[in-house]
């Protein structure tokens, strides 16, 4: 059972890596497949497991496909964008608020307006206007009239990026939008009550109990992320000093937690169950201890929105109490493999999570170190000792997975969980679920004056070093959990050393750069605005810092520092942030604040460093770069951001890129009255986004490029790039990073041009 299980897991993570869907009698065919298996398999054969095997590879990718078909059927057509639309339905989870407003997702029961065709789950946003104006309150399980203007799911395509479209797949959200003001919102029902809704408004409440007791607490947020798992109520600085002291899986509601306090449940029902004779006498108090506990544990999954380590954790709980209660014991290892199994066929997408294997491979990695290692020996140290062995094979289990998905690992991880662990599993989250069921006074203070405790205890070691490196190639990562399998052998198998070996390809590989006298430049998608990466064989240029999001995001700490990260750069040769417009320095103060800059060049008056001027220079690796605009001195009064932007030409191996920024038509004059000859180029950035002030035809014959690239955010609302503006390169090769995601331009002896969603292109996108 535990192989075809992992076959069926198999199979439905290679369907999540393809391009296209097969076609519905493909996968059907895949499906049924599985029944004669079933069958020759009876004769015990020794090939029938094989075989079998196959068909559940086969069944797994045939049922991933059906849900994927399934869920992308229900789409909002592409000319109902942006329009209008009229619907009925109710607030299906807990709102979050934001700078200006708020989101929350949106359960579509009827559409009002003819013709038009919805998805049934969409995510929307409201914005207050200016002055003091507040939105009308919004609670889980209300009936709305609204009008909504939506879009497709779309999110930014870039390397090593979270991808934001598969996210909203899993959630079955299929449009995202805006609640128009007018017509005003109209409330229908106050309460629709289903029990999905119930359980979202009981979050809802104790989330606001929560913050309205600890009104001004610093670690509010984490209590409420604790208790029913909104872990957008956690700071972003908070995120940070979790992720360097190796502790972040403590701050939102895991596995582990739910254990613990099922286990706990568990605990003090049978302890109370056995003082009461006649209570014993009709229910052993084992049982009554069980129930109570997997109760205990289905109640806080529910409580923390079900997410992939509760579901894990519950449903392996639901298979050890089943087997407890009917007297059969289960091997570890076909628990997990149970729950890994129902994860899958509930939610085919969670193999695209971090936390997905990062749960599943920690769970696997403590039953495979647990297994009989320390013999029958009892007493303290040997539950020192199994304690030891646990850490050290979740730290160490845990090293090439964290390298590959974040290329980071906390160094003082096993110090900081040693103690965080049993405080927060122990102490603050049933503290903190007790408070939400009990609303006793004092308690939420006494149980935040014990977080905070844990909290300076996490702060004193988060200045410590962090081990970050670039990204492992993925089979490097596959030998080191080889290699991390043999060292935790029992002791007395020869040369477990070698599993120590099997590591280093994932912590010595290299991160590619180009060779002398090349480089590599990535346009980053960071939506409307700009970011490009230019990496020489040694140095490496950021050419702005893309978009401010909002006051808690910007594409400097969403897009470009991970990015940066997991090629391996640890520190910028140079910064140029062409202007002050907010769409390309967004991103400067988090950039500047992460990484060590050797030089700084830019137009904005505030930022230390030197302006950029035409007539600057420099040569790396065989690699030129020439500043072009603006003119040297101090800008004319009244002189617009846009028409100071930093001009930049990259040239190697006699080809090259213009870097144009945002500037406009006079500015565009200037250039090719001032040096016309330089202009000419393989590759332009086309200026402004593509909008009608630029791009003049005299300038775009003077450049002559093959390949122009639009960087443009997605149905953005400056309409970029114009119509009349695209007609002017017409003959060329056209690259939109809203289309295309990241491209990436390798300038040599020959020059060549690659967009994201075509070279990783999963099935899901565009749709």
């Amino acid at each position: 059972m535990r192989l075809n299980l992992l076959a069926f897991a198999l199979g439905v993570f290679v369907l999540q890596g393809v391009a296209a869907l097969p076609a519905p009698p493909v996968y059907l065919a895949l499906l049924a497949a599985l029944l004669p298996a079933w069958l020759y398999a009876r004769r015990q054969r020794p090939a029938a497991r094989l075989f079998v095997a196959l068909a559940c590879v086969a069944a797994g990718f045939g049922w991933a496909a059906l849900r994927a078909d399934l869920r992308l059927a229900d789409d909002l057509p592409a000319d109902w964008e942006g329009r209008d639309v009229r619907v009925v339905g109710v607030v299906a989870e807990l709102p979050q608020p934001f700078d200006r407003g708020d989101r929350f997702v949106f359960d579509v029961e009827a559409v009002l307006s003819a013709g038009a065709r919805v998805p049934a789950r969409v995510m929307l946003s409201r914005y207050a206007g200016g002055g003091d104006e507040m939105l009308p309150a919004l609670r889980p399980g209300q009936r709305w009239q609204l009008t909504v203007r939506l879009k497709r799911p779309h999110g930014n395509a870039n390397p090593h990026g979270f991808d934001y479209e598969a996210w909203l797949l899993e959630r079955g959200i299929r449009a995202t939008g805006y609640v128009r003001a007018t017509p005003p919102p109209a409330l229908v029902d106050a309460l629709v009550p289903r029990p999905g809704y119930l359980v979202e408004l009981a979050r809802d409440a104790i989330r606001a109990r929560f913050l309205a007791e600890l009104a001004g607490a610093d670690y509010a947020g984490v209590l409420v992320a604790l208790t029913v798992g909104d872990q957008r109520a956690i700071h972003g600085d908070f995120w940070r000093l979790f992720a360097r002291t190796g502790t972040t899986h403590l701050m939102s509601i895991s596995g582990l937690h739910v254990t613990m306090v099922a286990a706990l449940l568990a605990w003090g029902v049978g302890f109370l169950w056995r003082r009461v004779p006649r209570l014993a006498l009709r229910l052993p108090a084992q049982r009554a201890a069980v129930a109570a506990g997997w109760l205990g544990a289905l109640f806080y999954a529910f409580l923390a929105g079900f997410s992939v380590p509760a579901q894990r954790t519950l449903f392996m709980l639901t298979v050890a109490a089943l087997a407890l209660l009917s007297g059969r014991r289960t091997a570890p290892s076909r628990t997990l493999a149970l729950a890994l199994g129902l994860v899958l066929a509930l939610d085919p997408w969670a193999v695209l999570a971090p936390g997905f294997w990062l749960s599943f491979g920690a769970v696997a990695l403590l039953f495979y170190a647990a297994s009989e290692r320390l013999g029958e020996v009892a007493g303290w140290r040997a539950a020192l000792a199994r304690w030891g062995a646990a850490q050290w094979a979740v730290t160490l289990g845990s090293l090439p997975l964290l390298l590959l998905f974040f290329q980071q690992f906390s160094l003082v991880s096993p110090l900081a969980n040693a103690l965080a662990i049993p405080a927060v599993s122990l102490l603050v989250t049933p503290l903190a679920l007790l408070a939400a069921l009990l609303p006793l006074p004092g308690l939420l203070q006494l149980d935040h004056w014990l977080l905070a405790r844990v909290m300076d205890f996490l702060g004193g070691l988060a200045d410590l070093p962090v081990l970050e490196l670039p990204a492992p190639p993925p089979w490097s990562v596959v030998v080191a959990l080889a290699g991390i399998v043999w060292l935790l052998l029992p002791r007395g198998v020869p040369a477990r050393w070698l599993g120590a070996v099997l590591l280093l390809p994932a912590l010595s590989a290299p991160a590619p750069r180009p060779p002398a006298g090349a480089a590599w430049m990535t346009v980053l998608d960071v939506g409307q605005g700009l970011a490009v990466v230019v990496q020489t064989a040694t140095r490496t240029l950021l050419y702005d810092t893309g978009p401010l999001y909002s006051a808690e995001s910007d594409a400097g700490q969403r897009v470009v520092l991970p990015y940066l990260r997991a090629l391996g750069v640890g520190r910028l040769d140079a910064l140029v942030v062409t202007h002050a417009d907010s769409d390309h320095a967004g991103g400067a103060a988090s950039v500047l604040a992460t990484l060590p800059v050797a030089r700084v060049l830019s137009s904005v008056d505030d930022l230390a460093g030197e302006p950029c001027a035409a007539g600057q220079a420099w040569e790396w690796d065989g690699v030129r770069f020439a500043m072009l605009h603006p003119e040297p001195g101090p800008p004319r009064a009244r002189t617009k951001t846009n028409n100071r932007s930093c001009v930049l030409r990259v040239e190697a191996g006699g080809r090259s890129v213009l870097l144009t920024s945002d500037i406009e038509a006079a500015d565009e004059a200037a250039l090719l009255a001032r040096a016309p000859a330089v202009l000419k180029s393989d590759v332009l950035l086309v200026p402004h986004h593509g909008s009608r002030t630029s791009s003049t035809p005299a300038f775009v014959a003077a450049v002559d490029a093959p390949d122009v690239i639009f960087p443009v955010g997605y149905r953005n609302r400056f309409g970029h790039p114009r119509p009349d503006v695209v007609a002017r390169y017409a003959g060329r090769r056209l690259w939109r990073t809203d289309r295309d995601g990241a491209v990436r331009i390798v300038l040599a002896d020959a020059v060549e041009l690659s967009a994201y969603r075509q070279v990783h292109r999963r099935y899901w996108h565009g749709r």
